[in-house]
């Protein structure tokens, strides 16, 4: 009996953490900087379909979500390192300066995400015409 009632925790015990690793979101590693005219962000997400990223830009920050799908099943007990991460993943940061979200875009080369958010510079000084209409 006592062993049945030990099995049975171990069952449970395994049930709950492979619930709880499903429900593990992984952090994505980024690079941040700036040129003169666009704060860039980059990403190693080798092995991710691009149709599985979603980039949510605002004017002062930005959020990419994802997943890392495994193609194989290895069981646990066959490895013998595991470092990659598998499955859902995210990042948001905040930006250090105001970026315009309608005119960002994204490519992926090489297992390399490059996301481009153009700088808004309010210290600019734009010429302005006076329309001599009327």
């Amino acid at each position: 009996m006592r062993r049945r009632k030990r099995n049975e925790e171990e069952i449970e015990d395994a049930f709950s953490t492979q619930s709880v690793l499903a429900e593990i979101e992984g952090q994505l590693t980024i690079d941040v900087y700036q040129t003169e005219d666009e704060i860039v962000v980059e990403s190693t997400i080798a092995g991710v379909d691009p149709d599985e990223i979603e980039i949510d830009a605002t004017s002062d920050s930005v959020t990419i979500r994802g997943e890392r799908r495994k193609d194989s099943q290895v069981s646990q007990n066959d490895y013998f390192y595991q470092e990659c991460f598998w499955g859902k993943f995210s990042r948001s940061v905040i930006l250090p300066q105001e970026i315009d979200p309608d005119d960002a875009y994204s490519s992926l080369k090489n297992g390399v995400l490059t996301v481009h958010l153009p700088k808004i510079h309010k210290d600019k000084t734009r010429k302005i015409s006076i329309n001599k209409k009327g």
